[in-house]
């Protein structure tokens, strides 16, 4: 049988996938945002994850009719003439910090809508162990008709893109497979073997794939939580929390995880997932909970030392100028999903700080569609200002001129612990 692959979803994991898949196969990248297959079909990608020579040489092999290549389309109909369907939709949290799979069973249900005996549906949206065999599949057995594992089968393979990163990227990082019957195993790993030079990892059954995934980020989290909760006892006492680490870091299975804000799709989300299902099941985790709570402390422990500075300073809290750098949830990318930088402006508002935000890597209606904020186009440098946050370090603010703002009496914290230690007045 001659493979038709679509990916469904062609966000930070689904477009880098398609553009590896479409230099070997017949591929379709389908999203239901027009705007996005439209920016794509003109070789573009606002997201910035995407090997753009690769796309462009996928897409021409398309247009020549090869037998493979990649096309795009926002068209339902157009998934009908597929056999594999690989989902790389969003799995979020609502705002009581439960699992929201709304995205992930509408691309079910349509699914349902298209797929034909003996295709095969593989998810890799991080989500918890049984959510594929449980969710989702019943979404789609329901809508088509179709029997699970007699008509049609399913497979997990978890994403494992790392926004930003150009060194550890789709084909390099090892991954995990896994199908709802040994042969399904066996041709969904076969399928990823042939784009991942890091090779495979064939896991027993989906449950265990999909745990693999939950596990690693919860086990950051967690990690995270560990030296954020050090920064607060060590701020109390006095002393450098990145000292302190450089310290313990000279023993050779000490790990070096270092404070910070912890925002995402994944690590600050995924716990969530694991701690809903361990719920569900009777048991209420304490370890991952108690991490989640550290780690969601940060910006308001950030936010309120950098006013306690100020007033160390002599500066009049209501109507200052603060300037954030960077809102970005890492550096040297423009995803924005869940950071934690907007939390810490919001906080400094509420004091009535007249807070500024620049990040040359955000996109300004974005972040304003998203988080009701408007950041600067661009620097007044002669504008003066009362604290200065660094908040992300991207590589342009490397050479931010940090003294200049010292010297005129205001706060300069750096969250990232990167910047000249004598014109800084605290950091994390």
């Amino acid at each position: 049988m001659e493979l038709k692959i679509a990916v469904v979803g062609l966000g930070y994991v689904g477009l880098p996938l398609a553009i590896e898949f479409g230099k070997k196969y017949n591929v379709l990248g389908f999203d239901i945002n027009r705007n996005r297959v439209e920016e794509l079909k003109q070789g573009l990608d606002h997201t910035r994850e995407a090997d753009l020579e690769g796309m462009a040489e996928a897409m021409r092999l398309h247009e020549a009719d090869s037998g493979r290549g990649l096309a795009f389309s926002y068209d339902e109909a157009d998934l009908k003439d597929c056999n594999t369907y690989i989902v790389t939709v969003p799995t979020p949290i609502d705002s009581f910090n439960t699992p929201d799979l709304r995205p992930l069973i509408k691309a079910s249900e349509m699914l349902g809508r298209v797929i034909s005996k003996g295709d095969v549906v593989i998810y890799e949206s991080t989500t918890y162990p049984g959510c594929t065999e449980e969710d989702c599949v019943p979404a789609i057995e329901r809508v088509s008709g179709l029997k699970f594992n007699v008509d049609f089968f399913a497979g997990y393979s978890p994403e494992r893109i790392n926004p930003g990163d150009k060194v550890n990227t789709l084909t390099k990082i090892k991954k995990v497979t896994s199908g709802s019957t040994p042969e399904i195993a066996d041709r969904v790993d076969a399928l990823y073997a042939s784009i991942i030079t890091a090779g495979t990892h064939k896991a027993s059954c989906i449950k265990v794939a999909e745990a693999s995934k939950i596990i690693e980020n919860s086990q950051r989290d967690v990690n995270i939580s560990f030296v954020n909760e050090l920064a607060l006892i060590f701020d109390r006492i006095g002393i450098d929390t990145n000292e302190v680490i450089e310290a313990a870091g000279t023993k050779w299975n000490f790990l070096k995880y270092r404070p910070g804000l912890v925002g995402g799709h994944c690590i600050s989300v995924d716990p969530y997932y694991l701690a809903s299902k361990a719920e569900s099941l009777g048991y209420v985790p304490q370890v991952i909970l108690s991490g989640r709570h550290v780690n969601n402390s940060i910006a308001p422990f950030i936010a309120n030392k950098v006013l306690k500075l100020m007033i160390q300073k002599d500066h009049k809290i209501k109507g200052s100028n603060a300037l954030i750098l960077g809102v970005t949830f890492k550096e040297n990318c423009p995803d924005i999903r869940n950071t934690k930088v907007v939390d810490i402006y919001r906080e400094l508002c509420e004091f009535g700080v007249h807070v500024d935000i620049y990040d040359p890597w955000v996109d300004a209606a974005e972040l304003k569609h998203e988080y009701g904020v408007q950041p600067l186009s661009s620097l007044d440098a002669g504008k003066r200002y009362e604290a200065v946050i660094l908040a992300v370090a991207h590589d342009e603010f490397k050479s931010f001129d940090f003294e200049k703002y010292h010297k005129q009496g205001a706060v300069v914290f750096d969250v990232k612990a990167v910047v000249d230690r004598r014109w800084v007045d605290g950091r994390l």
